[in-house]
C-alpha cells in the first residue's frame, strides 16, 4: 500500500478556509479575528461563519483568507494554537 501525497496548493490561494474551534465567548471571537488579520490583512470579515455547539460551550469560526504560502499558514496556525481557549485549528 503506497502513501498518497497531500494535494499541492498553488499560492496565492484565494478563499482558503481556516476553521478554528474554541471556547464560546466574544473575547475569544475578537482574539481569533485579530490574529487572522495579522496574518491575512484585509480578509473579508463579512464572510466569517460561526457555529455554536449544542450546549453553547464552544464555537467554530471559519474564515476565508488569501493564502500566500506555507510560511503564512504555519505562522497563523501557531498563533491561533497559542491562545489557551483554542481547542483545534483546521
Amino acid at each position: 500500500m503506497s502513501q498518497q501525497e497531500p494535494p499541492k496548493i498553488e499560492f496565492p490561494c484565494a478563499n482558503y478556509p481556516v476553521k478554528i474551534m474554541g471556547e464560546h465567548s466574544e473575547e475569544y471571537h475578537e482574539t481569533v479575528l485579530d490574529i487572522v488579520e495579522k496574518h491575512a490583512p484585509g480578509f473579508d470579515r463579512k464572510r466569517v461563519s460561526i457555529k455554536v455547539s449544542s450546549k453553547g460551550s464552544f464555537r467554530s469560526i471559519t474564515v476565508l483568507i488569501t493564502a500566500t504560502g506555507e510560511e503564512q499558514l504555519h505562522a497563523l496556525h501557531m498563533d491561533l494554537k497559542a491562545v489557551a481557549a483554542t481547542k483545534m485549528v483546521l
